[in-house]
């Protein structure tokens, strides 16, 4: 299908950006690497007014480590967080999960903030970002704020984004555990996860196990009392609330969720 008539705007900083935006209205929309919103475009799920453009806002693409956390800039994408030397050494659930998003020309193009801030449940970066307690900085017509990660996902496809409001920064504190894991289970390599898992020390992220990513609480609070990787895991799908649809059941995702946590602590458990 054809998207609907829209006004094309391209941004020349950040500032410039939320300008645009502010001007535009509440149908104004951030475009980014292009691969979330245009197919929902395409679909005429996704009908804004205008599109601002920040490809070229060269501020927002970096990776730096500096007091004890790493900042990544929105718009740095996939294949750049995928071959960072700082996160590889700092970060490197991150790094490993950015590189198998996709396929290469989703990578090449596809950003860390876009991913974000699209808040689908399916994608492995938001289910990362709650495992590793990362912050988002995001800057808007009424200045800067950092939002937890855990705050910043309302529900499919919903942040806590105002109109206007651009995300401009990742900040991820440096672990202090060497343990982590990331497991998931897809059709294809290339395909959303059915369920994926983030494992970082003791903190574990949930993919596609409800309408926004989730921790598995449950598990976690059982690993803090001492129990086993095999015990904890039995305790991943409670307090979720899967889909039940044609890629799968919702007791198959249950059943994948208690599987794949237990592969990635017994995983993690090895780095450790």
């Amino acid at each position: 299908m054809i998207p609907a008539p829209f006004t094309y705007r391209r941004a020349a900083s950040v500032d410039h950006a939320i300008e645009l935006a502010a001007g535009a209205g509440e149908d104004a929309k951030f475009l980014a690497g292009g691969h979330s919103l245009m197919p929902l475009m395409k679909l005429r799920l996704a009908v804004p007014d205008t599109l601002v453009d920040i490809g070229r806002i060269g501020e927002l693409s970096h990776i730096s480590e500096h007091d004890g956390q790493v900042a990544i800039g929105a718009m740095t994408t996939h294949d750049e967080i995928a071959r960072s030397g700082v996160l590889a050494a700092s970060v490197p659930l991150l790094a490993q999960v950015a590189g198998r998003i996709g396929d290469p020309q989703v990578r090449h193009c596809g950003t860390i903030g876009g991913s974000l801030a699209h808040a689908d449940p399916a994608a492995d970066l938001p289910a990362v970002m709650l495992a590793l307690d990362a912050t988002l900085v995001a800057r808007g017509p009424a200045g800067t704020r950092e939002i937890g990660a855990a705050d910043f996902f309302l529900g499919l496809f919903e942040t806590v984004l105002a109109p206007a409001e651009l995300l401009t920064e990742i900040r991820i504190p440096k672990p202090a555990s060497a343990a982590w894991s990331f497991q998931k289970f897809s059709k294809r390599g290339i395909d959303w996860a059915i369920v994926g898992v983030a494992v970082q020390g003791g903190n574990v992220g949930l993919v596609n196990m409800g309408s926004t990513p989730l921790r598995a609480s449950v598990t976690e609070q059982a690993l803090a009392s001492g129990a086993s990787p095999e015990a904890a895991a039995a305790h991943a799908a409670e307090g979720t609330s899967p889909a039940d649809d044609l890629n799968a059941p919702r007791a198959y995702r249950e059943h994948l969720a208690r599987v794949l946590v237990r592969r990635a602590l017994d995983e993690a458990g090895t780095r450790a």
